[in-house]
């Protein structure tokens, strides 16, 4: 006899089963989840427009979070999984608000990333993002996928370090309480930026992860502080004792986003003007090209990402995952590398055992500010 269906592990093949799956959702109109308590606010964002209305009349369908205040978003007893997250914020900078996730019993978070990176938009300016992980949809409209299972407890905040502006924000946290399998590893996301990137020294994407799982996502705020053409860099992993050299080892840095010859498809313009193409698919993208002033100049600024969900990078042990930033020198009669030194950020998505091993501690709000 087929075992209990969790009603977690959703996709199109299994959709049609039934499970004893409780489906819930914290919001503004039920900030605790439960069941029945949807639409009761009296108070809220929206009682002056719903004065003439009253209960049940969208009368909170948003928060303010004032400047320096960090917000209990979720406090969820398990066992359970996070199934969808959807946001949509204010005028605040992206990077002054800082998303944490917190699973069972650990004080130390397993995600914490600036709102803007965790959704794969870390230059605090929309683009169209159209995939499995993530989709940020018009206007600005933040949406996650990411499974997310707990075994006892999931405690999810928000901190806006603004030190002026409060944050209006509508959110939506959609998840299932269910038996969780006992193989089931906890979800993790780190933020790193480096500005500028020392003078031959790899980026450092994740160190010191410690305990089994699986790595499955890259997003990159990379901006460019040479002309020409600066993605050449090998990703690198380093994984359960490797030392000086990684088991995978990459080819280039467009080759790892799932793109080829600079992302121009295939045709470099002979004007220099536009030749980078924009592109977001289930797995990999480049959905945001920001150009200053021609497609080779200095401080062009790009968002990537490369979900490994069909091909999971599983370690035992422990992973490392750096990548070079690397260019060509500008006379191509001297084809020989440049080391760059550039502005990068990262995001690394990944599973793993508990506990997490504490992050490195995120920089000050000025550090992070694009600018």
């Amino acid at each position: 006899m087929n075992a209990p269906f969790s009603g977690l592990d959703l996709n199109l093949g299994n959709l049609y089963r039934l499970s004893d799956a409780k489906t819930r959702s914290i919001s503004p109109e039920n900030f605790t989840g439960a069941k029945g308590k949807g639409g009761m606010a009296t108070e809220g964002t929206g009682k002056s427009p719903a004065r003439g209305l009253g209960q049940g009349w969208k009368v909170s369908p948003s928060i303010e979070i004032a400047a320096g205040e960090n917000r209990l978003l979720a406090d969820i007893d398990g066992p359970g999984a996070i199934q969808q997250i959807w946001c949509v914020v204010s005028n605040v900078r992206w990077r002054n608000l800082i998303l944490r996730i917190y699973w069972d019993d650990q004080e130390t978070p397993s995600v914490e990333c600036p709102l803007g990176d965790f959704f794969a938009s870390g230059w605090n300016r929309f683009a169209q993002i159209s995939s499995l992980a993530v989709c940020v949809n018009p206007g600005r409209a933040f949406n996650c996928y990411w499974q997310m299972p707990f075994k006892k407890h999931a405690r999810i905040t928000l901190e806006n370090r603004d030190p002026d502006e409060a944050v209006i924000l509508y959110y939506q946290i959609n998840y299932a309480l269910s038996d969780v399998p006992e193989d089931a590893a906890y979800f993790h996301a780190q933020f790193r930026r480096t500005n500028p990137l020392p003078f031959k020294q790899d980026y450092t994407i994740l160190e010191g992860v410690k305990g089994k799982g699986h790595y499955v996502g890259t997003y990159m705020a990379w901006g460019t502080n040479n002309a020409g053409w600066w993605g050449e860099g090998e990703i690198k992993f380093f994984m359960d004792g490797d030392a000086e050299f990684p088991t995978i080892c990459g080819t280039g840095t467009e080759d790892y986003f799932c793109g080829a010859y600079n992302f121009d498809g295939g045709v470099i313009d002979p004007n220099m003007t536009s030749a980078y193409r924009e592109y977001t698919t289930p797995y990999a993208g480049l959905p945001q090209v920001l150009r200053p002033d021609g497609v080779y100049q200095s401080q062009t600024r790009f968002g990537m990402y490369r979900w490994h969900i069909t091909d999971p990078i599983r370690f035992d042990d422990d992973l490392r995952v750096t990548i070079q930033a690397l260019g060509w020198r500008t006379e191509k009669k001297d084809r020989r590398y440049l080391p760059l030194q550039d502005d990068i950020a990262s995001t690394a998505f990944w599973y793993q055992t508990l506990p997490t091993a504490p992050f490195p501690e995120l920089a000050p709000a000025d550090y992070l500010e694009v600018i």
